[in-house]
């Protein structure tokens, strides 16, 4: 009997240990993007007080994949120029505004918030410089967003700024 019940105590501890060795269920990579649609990773902040839902996932080394949106802190980096701005602080070709509260802020949920009147979108012409129809814009900046959870860094996204009207006579900058 007393065999048993350490052959019974040795296997369960067996048990024990090959269940939790060699199986860690760590973070293996975090992808950031938006609840919206994008283009190749481009995405576009439209309208004045226009939002963007951006989600953070942790992908697990399991196959596992957590939002952890509301744990993970943004940078942001300004890249190219603005193409028009309803702004007065703002000109046409100017370098676009700091990423802070008063122009693309995002809160601690991940939502993007466009408070600063401008557009970073140009809209494509013909050869005689007629806007395209259906309108086509490429871009003349934008907001590079990258996320950060327990020591890793997502993939950098593009975020272009639709705040302005554009000279497109439809109306808009860029695409929505």
């Amino acid at each position: 009997m007393k065999r048993i019940s350490i052959l019974a105590m040795f296997l369960g501890a067996i048990a024990l240990f090959t269940t939790s060795c060699g199986t860690s269920d760590s973070v293996k990579t975090l992808t950031l993007g938006s609840v919206s649609t994008s283009s190749g990773g481009i995405y576009n902040l439209v309208g004045v007080d226009g939002t963007l839902q951006l989600k953070v996932t942790a992908n697990y080394h399991s196959g596992k994949i957590v939002d952890v949106t509301n744990d993970s802190t943004f940078s942001v980096t300004p890249v190219g120029s603005i193409y028009s701005s309803a702004d007065p602080n703002y000109n046409q070709g100017d370098p676009l505004p700091p990423y802070g509260p008063d122009t693309v802020p995002i809160n601690k949920t991940g939502l993007m918030t466009g408070i600063v009147g401008i557009c970073t979108w140009v809209d494509l012409v013909d050869s005689k410089g007629v806007p395209l129809d259906p309108a086509a814009w490429a871009y003349t900046g934008y907001y590079q967003v990258t996320a950060s959870y327990k020591g890793f860094t997502s993939q950098p996204i593009g975020i272009g700024v639709g705040v302005a009207e554009s000279n497109y006579p439809k109306g808009g900058c860029g695409p929505s």
